[in-house]
């Protein structure tokens, strides 16, 4: 029960960040330079938020799956849903505090150029979350 609890939990992270790099992403960007950055603060902040959330769950649920059956696969999926968190600590935050910094009200042509950049290293996060999901899932079909 944990298994599927850790593989529903992975799964409700990836579905995030897929959202994040295929609607909301690509919105955001049709629209102008000052309105791009003051949807881009709020929406990071709440969903950095959200996705930190969902992580932290979903390894510690995977952590509890691999020491109550051993199966390496449970493992695997808490390292890959938990990387993220050094992900975006040590490759994503230079870009997120030089947006956080920037004043949303003020013209600033250069917040464009970060946030394109910010969407692209957020499809590492997409590909972190599926690799955690398939690894729980592979778990689940384990003998």
């Amino acid at each position: 029960m944990v298994g599927l609890l850790a593989l529903a939990v992975a799964a409700a992270f990836t579905g995030a960040a897929v959202y994040v790099s295929v609607a909301e992403q690509p919105a955001r960007l049709g629209l102008d330079d000052q309105a791009l950055l003051r949807e881009w603060q709020p929406s990071y902040k709440r969903g950095a938020a959200m996705q930190a959330s969902i992580a932290m769950v979903a390894c510690v649920l995977g952590l509890i799956a691999w020491w109550l059956t051993g199966a390496s696969a449970y493992l695997a999926g808490a390292l890959f849903i938990i990387l993220p968190w050094p992900w975006t600590l040590l490759v994503m935050m230079p870009t997120n505090r030089k947006l956080e910094a920037m004043d949303a009200e003020a013209a600033n042509s250069q917040a464009r150029s970060l946030i394109v950049r910010w969407g692209e290293l957020h499809l590492v996060r997409v590909a972190l979350g599926g690799l955690a999901t398939i690894a729980f899932l592979w778990a689940l079909r384990l003998p």
